[in-house]
């Protein structure tokens, strides 16, 4: 299989306030979230990345999105680094966060088109690409609504579909179906494995065990900051379910304690 993306020994550190040392109870004034992490994805696959709340999942990802810089290390898609070349990077990527506030004055179609203008997508793509996902997530009929008056579920799916405006090689989805009904859920998810069928290397950060074993092909495990383990799904669900070997590992790691 073909190496899309290559994550090397990526490491990031935070200073602490003191109001954050104090709700994290540490006289500690940096905080290591990320520490020498390495995994590899490739060509038609979708890889998860699984962990709890502050294990780093989100800090990683940032990074692979060229958001923030790492203090260390390095991550490669297609052979471009995001240290080096992070324009060429986001040429590659797309990327669909929580963190993405769309301004609510404007409509999916003006979001669409902007993000597309973005890139550069000629008019004629756009509006084949645009017609598309509008039909597929039934964005359609909202088209010229303010984003101000979609539903919170509508809001996902334009902020899915303008992540992806320009099709990229490589998706990276933090926390894709975090807060949604069962049924844009299963909208998202349906589209993440339509886009594997593509070719396309799928990145999803998320803590949900059942959302890993049913869409991933391999899954690393990330606690405080570390890759506990990276596996293909099957090996690691041989011998007991994904949820039963992450809490064996978790206590493991904290020694008995949640």
């Amino acid at each position: 299989m073909k190496e899309v993306l290559k994550v090397e020994g990526l490491t990031k550190s935070f200073k602490l306030s003191k109001k954050q040392q104090k709700l994290e109870n540490t006289d500690t004034k940096i905080k290591t979230a990320v520490k020498g992490l390495s995994f590899s994805a490739f060509e038609g696959e979708i890889f998860g990345l699984l962990g709890p709340n502050g294990a780093g999942k989100t800090t990683t990802l940032r990074m692979l999105a060229t958001l923030i810089k790492p203090d260390s290390g390095d991550a490669f898609i297609n052979g471009t680094s995001v240290v080096k070349e992070p324009e060429k990077v986001r040429e590659k990527m797309g990327f669909l966060t929580s963190e993405l506030k769309l301004e609510e004055f404007f409509t999916p179609n003006f979001l669409y088109d902007f993000f597309s203008d973005m890139h550069k997508i000629p008019d004629d793509v756009r509006e084949k690409r645009k017609e598309e996902l509008f039909k597929k997530f039934g964005i359609d009929k909202f088209a010229e609504v303010k984003t101000a008056n979609l539903s919170t579920g509508m809001k996902q799916k334009t902020s899915l579909v303008v992540s992806v405006a320009h099709d990229p090689d490589i998706i990276i989805f933090d926390e894709p179906t975090n807060g949604l009904d069962v049924i844009t859920a299963k909208v998202v998810t349906d589209f993440l494995l339509e886009l594997k069928a593509q070719g396309k290397t799928i990145i999803v950060s998320t803590h949900i065990f059942s959302l890993v074993e049913k869409i991933c092909d391999r899954a690393g495990i990330i606690i405080d900051g570390e890759m506990i383990l990276c596996d293909r799904i099957d090996s690691l669900t041989k011998e007991k379910n994904l949820e039963d070997l992450f809490f064996e590992l978790y206590f493991q790691r904290k020694g008995g304690d949640i």
